[in-house]
C-alpha cells in the first residue's frame, strides 16, 4: 500500500471458492493518514457473486471499528459501531452489488473477478458500504506486460469512473489472467495497492515489445544497468548501433510518458530500419542499480560510456559505428557523454534546449506563469523564490530563504550540474555530426530553442550540423493539435511522428557514412 509513491502498509489477502461460493478475507495495518488496523475482514459471496455478507472488525485511529452487512436480493443491512457510537441503516442494492467500503483495498478482489468479462461501456453496480450504491463505468482496457524474476506477469488494466456522490472518481484497476487483482490505483488521491510480485524493484512494466528485444545488464561504475537491445530483423552486415539516452527524472528504458513509449517505440522504428538499439533503465531505476542522491550530469554521462563499453565488446555489431540520441535534458548527457567517450560517432539532440540549465529553468517558469492566473504580485514572488532558489542551488548558500518543499526538490546533486551545464561549451568540445530534431508544437521547449541550438552547433568550423522542425509535434514527438501539456492525455495517438522517425534513420545513414 503506498501514498504518493511512498510504502504506508500492507493487507494480506485470501481468495477462496468453496461449493458455497467465495470468501475474501484480509488482515492488514496502514499508516498515517489511515491510521487503520485490520484484525479481520471478510466478505462473502455466492458462485455468481452476489454479495451475502460482510465483516470487519479493526481500529481506526486508535478507536474500535465494528460493522457487520448482511445482504438480501435487492437489500443490504448494516450495524457500524466506531468510536463508541453505533447505527443501523438498511439500503436498497442491486443484484450483483460490488461490495466496496472504503479503504479496504481487499474488497477490490470482487472487482477484478466481475471485470474479468466486462467490456468498454460495462456498467456495474458497486455498494460503498455502509453508505449508498453507486455505479461503475469501465472507460478503457489496456493490455499491460510485467517483467519479474520469478516470470512474465499479463495483466489488462481497466480505467474504471465511479459515480460518487461528490462527483466522478476515476480509479485504475489491474487483473490478472485468472482475473485476480494486481494493482488498484486511486489518481485523485495518489493511493496504490499492489500485488507483492509486482512491487518490487525488480519487477518492470514492459510498454512496448518488439520483435528483436532481448533484456541485458550492463555493467555500471559498482552496479549493473538493465537495459533492452532491439535487434533488427535482417542484417546482412554487423548493423551501427544507436545508444538511447533519457533525460532528468526516474526514467527507465521506455522513457513513458502520458502512454507515449518514446523510447520504446523509437527503438523498434530503428531496428526496423537495421539498427542495433540500446535503451536502459537509469542508476536507481526500475532494475538497475546505483544510487541518485550524488549522482551528477557527469556521472550519468559515465554511464552512457559504459554502455558504449560494453557494447564494443560485441561480436555482433559494428564497434566503430554508434550514435547516442538524448532526449529533453538527455541530450545534455549525449553531448557529456560524447565528450568522454570519443567512439561516439554522432549526437542526435531530440527537443533539446540551446540555454544553459540556469537559464532553461528560468524560462520554464515564465512559460508556465505566462498561462497562469494568478495576480502579477503572485507571479513576481514567486520568480523571486526561483532565482533565490537558483542562486542557493549555485552557491551552496541561502537554503533559508527557500521554502522546504521546493529545497527538497532542488537541493540536488544532478540539479546543481543541470543549472551549470552549457550546451554552447559542450558542442565546441566535441567534432560529431549533430542532429538538431524538434517538435513545431513544442510548448515545454520551443522550436526556437532549435534554431539558436543550430547556430551554436555551426560555430564549430566543417561539422556537419542538419536541423528538423517537425510541423504538427508536440514535445513528445507526436502528432498534436495545440501541443499544450493539458493535451496530452487527450491525444489522438501514441504513436511517434513518422517525420521524427524518418529524419533520424535518414540523418544516421548519412552521419555514419561520413565516416
Amino acid at each position: 500500500m503506498t501514498l504518493g509513491g511512498v510504502r504506508v502498509g500492507t493487507e494480506r489477502v485470501t481468495v477462496s471458492r468453496s461449493a458455497g461460493g467465495w470468501l475474501i478475507s484480509a488482515t492488514g495495518q496502514l499508516a498515517a493518514p489511515f491510521n487503520l488496523q485490520t484484525n479481520k475482514f471478510e466478505v462473502r459471496y455466492a458462485t455468481d457473486w452476489h454479495p451475502q455478507s460482510l465483516t470487519i472488525d479493526a481500529r481506526l485511529n486508535n478507536f474500535p471499528l465494528t460493522l457487520a452487512t448482511t445482504f438480501g436480493l435487492t437489500t443490504a443491512t448494516s450495524d457500524l459501531v466506531q468510536g463508541g457510537r453505533k447505527s443501523s441503516a438498511t439500503h436498497t442494492v442491486s443484484p450483483r452489488t460490488i461490495v466496496l467500503p472504503s479503504n479496504f483495498f481487499a474488497a477490490y478482489e470482487a472487482m477484478a473477478a466481475r471485470l474479468g468479462t466486462a467490456t468498454v461501456g460495462a456498467r456495474l453496480p458497486v455498494f460503498v458500504v455502509p453508505s449508498a450504491e453507486i455505479g461503475a463505468v469501465v472507460d478503457r482496457i489496456t493490455p499491460r506486460f510485467i517483467t519479474t524474476p520469478d516470470g512474465d506477469v499479463d495483466v489488462r488494466e481497466f480505467d474504471v469512473t465511479l459515480g460518487t456522490p461528490s462527483g466522478p472518481l476515476a480509479v485504475q484497476v489491474w487483473t490478472d489472467a485468472h482475473n485476480r487483482l494486481a494493482r488498484v490505483f486511486v489518481p485523485a488521491a495518489g493511493v496504490a495497492a499492489v500485488r507483492e510480485d509486482l512491487a518490487t524493484v525488480m519487477a518492470r512494466e514492459e510498454k512496448v515489445r518488439n520483435p528483436g528485444d532481448d533484456e541485458v545488464l550492463i555493467p555500471g561504475n559498482g552496479f549493473n544497468m538493465a537495459g533492452t537491445i532491439t535487434k533488427p530483423a535482417v542484417s546482412r552486415t554487423k548493423p551501427p548501433v544507436v545508444v538511447l539516452i533519457p533525460g532528468a527524472g526516474p526514467e527507465d528504458r521506455d522513457y513513458s510518458a502520458f502512454g507515449v513509449a518514446i523510447f520504446g517505440r523509437l527503438a523498434g522504428a530503428l531496428a526496423d530500419a537495421g539498427y542495433f538499439v540500446v535503451r536502459y533503465d537509469k542508476r536507481g531505476v526500475g532494475q538497475s542499480g546505483g544510487r541518485v542522491e550524488s549522482a551528477r550530469l557527469s556521472d550519468y554521462a559515465d554511464d552512457v560510456k559504459r554502455v558504449v563499453q560494453w557494447v564494443r565488446r560485441r561480436d555482433d555489431v559494428d564497434r566503430d559505428r554508434i550514435a547516442a540520441i538524448g532526449y529533453d535534458e538527455g541530450a545534455a548527457v549525449a553531448l557529456a557523454a560524447a565528450d568522454l567517450e570519443g567512439r561516439i560517432r554522432a549526437v542526435a539532440l531530440l527537443a533539446a534546449t540551446s540555454q544553459t540549465g540556469y537559464q532553461a529553468t528560468l524560462a520554464e517558469q515564465e512559460r508556465q506563469l505566462a498561462r497562469s492566473t494568478v495576480s502579477e504580485v503572485d507571479k513576481e514572488e514567486r520568480r523571486a523564490i526561483q532565482r533565490r532558489m537558483l542562486e542557493a542551488a549555485r552557491t551552496g548558500s541561502g537554503w533559508e530563504a527557500v521554502p522546504d518543499e521546493i529545497r527538497k526538490q532542488a537541493d540536488t546533486a544532478w540539479f546543481r550540474s543541470w543549472i551549470e551545464f552549457d550546451p554552447a561549451r559542450a558542442l565546441s568540445r566535441i567534432d560529431e555530426p549533430i542532429l538538431i530534431v524538434h517538435g513545431e508544437l513544442d510548448r515545454q521547449i520551443p522550436p526556437a530553442e532549435a534554431t539558436r541550438l543550430e547556430g551554436v552547433a555551426l560555430e564549430k568550423k566543417n561539422r556537419p550540423v542538419v536541423k528538423v522542425i517537425v510541423p504538427g509535434v508536440n514535445h513528445l514527438l507526436v502528432p498534436a493539435t495545440t501541443g499544450e501539456i493539458d493535451e496530452y492525455a487527450k491525444l489522438d495517438t501514441r504513436a511517434l511522428s513518422a517525420q521524427v522517425v524518418e529524419a533520424l534513420i535518414g540523418w544516421l545513414r548519412t552521419a555514419f557514412d561520413r565516416r
